[in-house]
């Protein structure tokens, strides 16, 4: 016969939790799944989870060492022998496998080691503006009254300027443009969704039997909101941040197209996208690769996004 005393004193701090309650004398409860749990069962047996996951860690991996993948130099050219030399598609993985730019460098050695900086500043972006926007949306939805309503007139105010033109603003302002300098740039412009879909999630998650009970035992502010309110909370914002996270891939090589983005001679496939459409009629394969490279990595991203966003919406099982 079950213990019901030790059983209520359990149901108890499930609820402070947030977790299940047991009914039938703890057995359900063993049997119960987190959301996480529930998520992860999902995303393991979703097809376009497992594809654009694999094609994120590959691009991770050229990103961190590409080196491990040619060992062309990206920035040395042989413009006497290699000018805007055709691609080589039997010649794998060889410095000619993609043909060459009009400064006889490898398009395919470019391509890999432009990954890295394209790559740095989507993560870099979307690290920091989850943060931010994270943690001015928790503030805003929890206390409310005079900080939401400040918080919430600063995110009117930001997200009325156009985030691309004022990203160019911003960045015209510095002559030495290095990764960290864009990384600010589009996050001082981008963390406005992030607190918007924070403090929603806050405001609906606050009112929680969970959070009443934890407030009624005397739970301090800290803990209610890291240990009761984020964890719950969080979903929504791990949805769009991955899906932002593409966003600025794209942010930056469009910048880097301008003219505004990385400078010092950093390789980005925005700048070689910005160089190849000189040649774009004569030369496809200047302009194809990297943009092809881009474009795929740019899918990976909102692809797990959308696998994340229905294995975490209850609505979408």
């Amino acid at each position: 016969m079950p213990d019901l005393t030790k059983t209520a004193h359990e149901d108890a701090a499930n609820v402070v939790a947030g977790e299940p309650v047991s009914t039938d004398g703890g057995a359900a409860a063993s049997k119960a799944r987190s959301l996480g749990a529930d998520a992860w069962r999902d995303l393991r047996r979703n097809p376009l989870f497992v594809i654009s996951s694999a094609l994120i860690l590959l691009m991770l991996v050229v990103a961190a060492a590409p080196g491990l993948f040619t060992n062309a130099s990206p920035t040395i050219g042989d413009q006497a022998n290699h000018f805007l030399g055709k691609p080589e598609l039997t010649h794998f993985f060889q410095a000619d496998w993609f043909g060459y730019d009009r400064t006889g460098r490898s398009i395919y050695s470019r391509t890999l080691y432009g990954a890295r900086n394209s790559i740095l500043v989507g993560l870099g972006v979307t690290i920091l503006v989850t943060l931010f926007g994270g943690l001015f949306g928790m503030l805003a939805g929890y206390f409310g009254g005079f900080w939401d309503s400040l918080i919430s007139r600063l995110t009117d105010v930001f997200f009325g300027i156009p985030f691309l033109l004022g990203a160019m603003v911003v960045l015209n302002a510095f002559t030495n443009r290095t990764v960290w300098v864009v990384m600010g740039a589009l996050a001082f412009l981008g963390w406005t969704q992030i607190a918007r879909v924070m403090r929603g999630a806050v405001i609906t998650t606050k009112h929680a039997d969970y959070v009443m009970a934890a407030k009624a035992l005397g739970a301090g502010t800290k803990r209610i909101l890291f240990r009761h309110i984020l964890p719950n909370a969080i979903a929504p914002v791990i949805v769009v941040a991955t899906i932002a996270l593409g966003t600025y891939i794209v942010a930056e090589s469009t910048l880097s197209f301008l003219g505004l983005g990385l400078g010092g001679g950093s390789i980005s496939w925005g700048g070689d996208i910005s160089d190849a459409t000189q040649d774009i009629r004569n030369n496809p394969h200047t302009l194809i690769f990297p943009a092809g490279l881009l474009s795929l990595t740019v899918l990976a991203f909102i692809m797990m996004g959308d696998a994340v966003r229905e294995a975490l919406d209850p609505k979408l099982r």
